[in-house]
């Protein structure tokens, strides 16, 4: 079994391109924190290359940008090339198959900085709660 789930964050904004036969793929790039700090006290990061294809592509290409963090899940791949001086070189990529946006909506440029942001939240009072 091949499948992998990752949670980083958006190193830059991600690439959308169309092959030939027209079809939408994406790639960006994530930042994914280990769990523990190095030897010297700060955390330690490991960046893996994702390519989200179709509709999926359009999607994260629409409403992804630099910073953002989603969590990914998808198979890992390794493919090989040739390089422009005759070496081979290989590539190991996440292909995503779901791509969650987890960072929130970015607020609207125009509106006002005291205008109430939409959360999707609704205020309701204590006396309002069941318990």
């Amino acid at each position: 079994m091949n499948k992998c789930f990752m949670t980083g964050n958006l190193t830059k904004d991600p690439e959308v391109r169309s092959t030939g036969s027209g079809i939408s793929v994406c790639t960006f790039r994530i930042a994914v924190q280990r769990r523990f700090t190095g030897q010297d006290g700060q955390k330690v990061s490991d960046f893996f290359d994702v390519v989200a294809w179709r509709t999926l592509a359009d999607n994260c290409g629409k409403y992804l940008s630099k910073g953002s963090k989603v969590a990914v899940v998808g198979e890992l791949q390794t493919r090989s090339y040739d390089a422009k001086d005759g070496s081979k070189r290989y590539v190991t990529e996440i292909v995503a198959d779901e791509v969650e946006f987890l960072s929130p909506k970015k607020a609207n440029a125009d509106a006002p900085v005291d205008a109430p942001v939409d959360d999707g939240f609704t205020d309701i009072e204590d006396s309002d709660l069941p318990f």
